[in-house]
């Protein structure tokens, strides 16, 4: 769950822990991951595959860094944005401390790439961990966002159920 919204340097932060995305190709020396892996991880600029929903940690010092793999540089982001978000997420082995991340999917390998900002905001708030999301948003703002995907989401899943009783003959 989102708990804070900080508008201030990640690498500032009070959190031991620090989470990002990063893609299945391996290949993360540009944006926020080019930053983590020039300044703390050079072996994650060029770390090889991995499956979608991976999480790969490092310890430098006192802070950990959680590289969330969630998206293709080939194939995008897919549908299911908010699923794989969340599942990383809870993957993180926090021990109850929040979590430090970045409004992921906003960048620009995000833009191109496909992902629904929105979404993502949906599976870090869906989470069982305490987010602390580094952004220019407010709480209020971050929790808006949410309940209107939410409440889109509702929308589609009862037009599909209509969309089906009217196949049967049932409406």
């Amino acid at each position: 769950m989102i708990i804070k919204t900080i508008q201030e340097d990640i690498f500032d932060s009070k959190s031991k822990h620090i989470a990002f995305a990063i893609n299945t190709e391996g290949y993360n020396d540009s944006g926020f991951a080019g930053q983590v892996s020039h300044k703390y991880w050079n072996e994650l600029a060029i770390c090889g595959e991995h499956k979608i929903g991976t999480v790969l940690s490092k310890t430098v010092g006192e802070k950990t860094f959680h590289a969330l793999v969630c998206h293709s540089l080939h194939d995008g982001w897919g549908k299911n944005q908010a699923d794989v978000i969340k599942k990383c997420f809870d993957k993180i082995p926090a021990n109850g401390e929040p979590i430090a991340t970045i409004a992921i999917g906003t960048g620009f390998i995000g833009m191109i790439s496909g992902a629904n900002f929105r979404q993502i905001i949906c599976g870090m708030h869906d989470s069982k961990q305490k987010i602390m999301l580094h952004a220019g948003y407010t709480l209020d703002a971050v929790i808006d966002c949410y309940n209107e995907e939410k409440q889109k989401q509702n929308l589609e899943k009862e037009k599909k159920l209509l969309l089906e009783l009217h196949k049967k003959g049932l409406l």
